[in-house]
């Protein structure tokens, strides 16, 4: 799986060309799904996308449906990745309570300013909440717990096991932290769809990390 910022379709240097074609059909599939719906798009569209026969995508996927579903999936994947080192970079090495705030900050806003503010971050979201009636496994992530909240509140969990914050429930916490911090920039950009300046962002991020600190900081 990739996981760097170069999105979650992007093949390797060393891929063969029927790696490239699977990833480019999956790049086209997530661009006409989010655009059109599941119902909407066609196979032939999506071939015609990539630059692949409909054969081609048959090959390699099955049908429509093993190809939505993948896309969605890889694509969510890739982000938790993601979102996971900005935060085992930017928490990671935190080991007194006076780097806390600076690091949430950091990584809040690392997070806010890059996944975020990704086309695919949106394009999934708009998949996931039109086709989940439809597709009960898109919501599976939210049931195991592997959302991208879950991915804070670990590296929260981390920090209170080495003495940096206090708190009991690590999901209250964190869903604590969601509230005052990234769902205010969803809510005030529409999950996206109305762009917000750095210094929007910014404000948002650090006053809810003020917050945050106030109430599951050390005291002192």
């Amino acid at each position: 799986m990739v996981t760097t910022e170069a999105g979650p379709f992007v093949p390797q240097q060393a891929a063969t060309a029927s790696e490239r074609k699977r990833e480019d059909i999956q790049r086209a599939a997530l661009d006409l799904f989010s655009r059109d719906g599941y119902e909407r798009t066609s196979v032939d569209a999506i071939a015609a996308a990539a630059g692949v026969s409909k054969r081609t995508v048959y090959n390699h996927f099955g049908d429509k449906e093993n190809l939505f579903l993948a896309v969605v999936m890889r694509t969510f994947t890739w982000m938790v990745g993601l979102v996971g080192e900005i935060l085992d970079r930017q928490l990671g090495p935190v080991r007194e309570p006076a780097e806390v705030g600076p690091a949430l900050v950091a990584a809040l806003l690392e997070v806010a300013t890059t996944v975020t503010q990704r086309p695919e971050r949106t394009a999934l979201l708009r998949l996931i909440i039109a086709e989940a009636t439809r597709f009960p496994v898109l919501a599976q992530p939210w049931r195991d717990r592997g959302t991208l909240t879950d991915v804070f509140t670990n590296r929260l969990a981390q920090l209170t096991d080495r003495g940096l914050l206090v708190f009991e429930d690590r999901v209250q916490a964190m869903q604590h932290l969601s509230a005052l911090t990234l769902n205010q920039l969803n809510t005030r950009s529409l999950w996206g769809t109305l762009p917000l300046t750095d210094a929007e962002i910014e404000q948002v991020i650090r006053s809810g990390v003020r917050v945050f600190l106030a109430a599951y900081g050390l005291p002192g």
